[in-house]
């Protein structure tokens, strides 16, 4: 089993509770009301700002060349691919990129991404990639949840289709393949077998923050 495969075992109660919360069903058959997405998104973009900076502390704190240009994938995916989706579909409601970037940050967009931040400056390499790997191959694995059949299948009139399709389309996927191999190199050369309770304890929380993101946004649409 992969690393990841195995932190996802060790922690499933917490792993299945974010894969699985209402706010993800709600994308996969269109009934997310409007405002629940909107608040979510907008704290998305937000978010993903702040975890750009994470990826940049991972090249920083690399010793490879081979290890910089993997942070520098993970950023580039966010940077060039996840924030010009978000501010694409905010667009259609009338908010610019100055306007999102101008709202205030959520406590839960506070608490997971500076969370991740201080794992990231107080631990090594191997311990910031278990803190953000539930965000890259969580949402890769809900992408191809939402649509195993490829977004195609789904309906032209579905509201969160595009969503569904950066998570669940092959350029997103491929990310999600490299996070898993680097993560199992990082695994081998940093020692996590002799770590793994707590990278399992950095892995679960980080699944928990990801889950009470999720409920902000459910929060926003009741």
């Amino acid at each position: 089993m992969s690393l990841f495969a195995r932190l996802k075992t060790a922690a499933a109660d917490d792993w299945n509770a974010y894969i699985d919360h209402a706010f993800v069903r709600g994308l996969g058959d269109g009934s997310l009301p409007l405002a629940s997405f909107q608040r979510y998104l907008v704290q998305d973009y937000l978010f993903l700002i702040q975890f750009a900076r994470a990826h940049a502390l991972a090249a920083y704190k690399s010793r490879t060349l081979a290890d910089m240009r993997a942070a520098n994938l993970g950023l580039g995916a966010i940077v060039d691919v996840e924030m010009n989706l978000h501010l694409r579909l905010c667009e259609r409601w009338g908010l610019s990129a100055a306007d999102v970037e101008a709202a205030a940050e959520h406590p839960a967009t506070v608490a997971y991404t500076r969370w991740v931040l201080d794992i990231g400056m107080s631990g090594d390499l191997l311990e910031l990639q278990v803190a953000l790997t539930p965000c890259t191959l969580g949402y890769a694995e809900i992408g191809r949840r939402l649509a195993p059949q490829g977004v195609a299948a789904l309906p032209d009139d579905h509201p969160y289709r595009e969503w569904i399709g950066e998570y669940s389309g092959d350029a997103f996927q491929q990310v999600a393949v490299a996070a898993d191999a680097w993560l199992d190199d990082l695994g081998r050369r940093h020692g996590a077998d002799a770590r793994f309770d707590e990278l399992t304890r950095i892995f679960a929380k980080a699944a928990q923050l990801e889950a009470g993101f999720w409920q902000m946004g459910w929060d926003a649409g009741r």
